[in-house]
């Protein structure tokens, strides 16, 4: 698989529709003229894009909650689970910087002012869902969690979004649409 760096995806993500016309080009989350939000300052955190630079840090956070995780954003033993290699680590962060890169999904770190520990992720992809524009997902440690952060950060994201985005309807799994009516509408026909 070839490596996208960072700064390759953020480059790509800010790029004008005429540098990006090629051929055979998969569909994108936003139009090629949309300047997609490569970083973003809340209180007392940071959003970067998830990419190889970050994978310790995203490691680190994911796996001292992985029930919390498994309960919250996932519902699934199937991430994180306490089977990931560093390996399965790094090919994550470098398929969420290639995707980031296509303007396919961006993923993003939520992290420390200082850069040295992540507090949670955000993720804004399409929506398989017709009436839905794009589906946003958060998820913070357990610890963040326990001290009152996932619902700060879910405030912040939900003004996010409306302000920098171009999404007209937004869907918000686990948080503005309950699990079961999410997954009753994502169910294959």
């Amino acid at each position: 698989m070839k490596r996208i760096t960072i700064a390759a995806a953020l480059l790509l993500a800010a790029m004008p529709a005429a540098a990006m016309a090629t051929e055979n080009v998969a569909p994108t989350l936003v139009a090629p003229t949309f300047a997609v939000p490569i970083t973003a300052e809340g209180p007392d955190f940071v959003l970067r894009p998830l990419g190889p630079d970050l994978v310790k840090i995203d490691f680190d956070a994911y796996m001292s909650s992985v029930e919390h995780l498994q309960q919250t954003f996932t519902r699934s033993k199937d991430w994180p689970h306490a089977g990931i290699s560093d390996a399965d680590a790094l090919l994550d962060m470098q398929t969420e910087a290639g995707r980031f890169a296509a303007r396919e999904s961006f993923a993003y770190s939520v992290l420390t002012p200082d850069g040295k520990r992540e507090r949670g992720c955000i993720y804004v992809a399409p929506s398989t869902v017709p009436g839905y524009d794009a589906v946003v997902r958060l998820w913070v440690t357990k610890a963040e969690y326990d001290a009152g952060f996932d619902k700060q950060l879910e405030v912040w994201a939900h003004q996010w979004v409306a302000a920098k985005w171009p999404f007209r309807k937004v869907a918000w799994p686990g948080r503005d649409i309950d699990w079961a009516t999410w997954d009753a509408l994502t169910k294959p026909k």
